[in-house]
């Protein structure tokens, strides 16, 4: 069932309907979630169950302001209170030490907890109203395309669930997850938010995927982090990254025996084809970040078999969307 995030009935209504345990899918500016009492294990038990979701990956709790973080939170570094002063409300997820007790379900069994502040009016409003930290992994089964419409998460879970309309995701991709458990702020997730800027927010630098290993000798053991394994965000179609000129062969060599392939490519390509489904994909990061989850589900729509995506700019603005296609590909 979808209600309107703009109507201030619908927020209480979904507010009642996490506070008596159960479900319900809302937006945020990244991806819409699907929510649960943070505090009540057995509810969260329950997005484990609907998104086949095995119940050691931890989830994010959505809080309304930074002061819910006491709640959930044993200790807050500088750096990761640089971080969420800088990017909060925001697409930013910081992984912080869990108070004994509380969120256990939520974070996984971890001595961690990841928390993040959405920059949505629904979510922000949905929060406040639920007077609750809020488990949220994007609303859509494990491993598959996150979804960024109402009507994507209804497609995925039914009727039955109660949906938050809030319009499509302004940024379209997962946030930022940094984790802050340990002496130094680690990148575990790219999003949006470029390692430049989250080093220039928390005055120190930021350890990226490719230096995790180097960090973890020094530092401990990466906590697990929502997002994070190598094959994930993968629509049905089988997804395959190549680069303008080795995608524009390939085309020509099936020529007009080409079937059941989709192409997402900046490059203007040659299609002999009529029953390749071809999608341009934006030149700025941001914008290719805001469609790409919903290209994808497109793509799936028109039961393609293959889908060739154009490799992306080797740049820092095109880390979160670079990561995504990669586990996609990898599933």
């Amino acid at each position: 069932m979808i209600l309107s995030g703009a109507d201030p009935q619908s927020i209480l209504q979904a507010a009642r309907c996490i506070k008596a345990g159960g479900l319900v899918g809302f937006p945020t500016e990244t991806v819409y979630g699907l929510g649960a009492d943070a505090s009540n294990d057995q509810a969260v038990a329950g997005i484990f169950a609907a998104k086949g979701r095995p119940a050691d990956h931890p989830l994010i709790v959505h809080v309304a302001d930074v002061q819910q973080v006491n709640v959930y939170a044993s200790s807050v570094p500088p750096f990761a209170a640089r971080l969420m002063q800088a990017f909060w409300p925001g697409p930013l997820t910081v992984i912080l030490p869990r108070k004994e007790g509380v969120a256990a379900a939520a974070a996984g069994g971890q001595n961690s907890v990841g928390l993040r502040c959405p920059d949505h009016p629904v979510a922000l409003a949905f929060l406040k109203a639920c007077n609750t930290g809020v488990a949220g992994p994007s609303a859509n089964r494990f491993g598959r395309v996150s979804p960024t419409t109402a009507r994507h998460v209804s497609e995925e879970f039914g009727d039955q669930l109660l949906v938050l309309d809030g319009g499509p995701c302004e940024v379209g991709i997962e946030s930022s997850i940094v984790d802050c458990t340990r002496r130094r702020p680690v990148l575990l997730r790219p999003g949006v938010l470029s390692r430049t800027q989250l080093e220039a927010a928390c005055g120190e630098p930021v350890f990226g995927k490719e230096e995790l290993a180097q960090a973890e000798s020094g530092f401990g053991n990466a906590p697990r982090a929502s997002g994070t394994l190598s094959a994930h965000y993968a629509p049905n179609a089988k997804v395959r990254l190549m680069e303008a000129g080795a995608l524009q062969a390939a085309l020509d060599l099936l020529g007009t025996d080409a079937a059941h392939i989709a192409v997402y490519a900046r490059a203007i390509v040659r299609i002999k084809s009529e029953q390749v489904v071809y999608r341009r994909m934006p030149d700025d990061a941001a914008a290719a970040a805001q469609q790409l989850f919903a290209v994808l589900r497109n793509f799936d729509l028109q039961n393609v078999k293959l889908i060739w995506i154009e490799s992306v700019p080797a740049t820092a603005e095109w880390d979160g969307v670079r990561d995504r296609l990669e586990r996609a590909a990898a599933s």
